[in-house]
């Protein structure tokens, strides 16, 4: 077996980490896309800053 590691790839390393709080209407509409749409919550909220900071 190879001793490469699998994981994300290292061309654009996520190193910030933030955090956030939703009151639970939030988070659960955020659970219901996540489930529907097969994301991670992380995916979804980078997916949005980027679609809010565009406009």
């Amino acid at each position: 077996m190879s001793g490469k590691k699998m994981g994300r790839p290292t061309d654009n390393p996520l190193t910030v980490r933030i955090g956030v709080r939703l009151d639970p209407k939030t988070i659960n509409m955020l659970d219901e896309y996540c489930k529907v749409n097969n994301l991670r919550k992380s995916e979804v909220v980078r997916q949005a800053i980027i679609q809010y900071i565009s406009e």
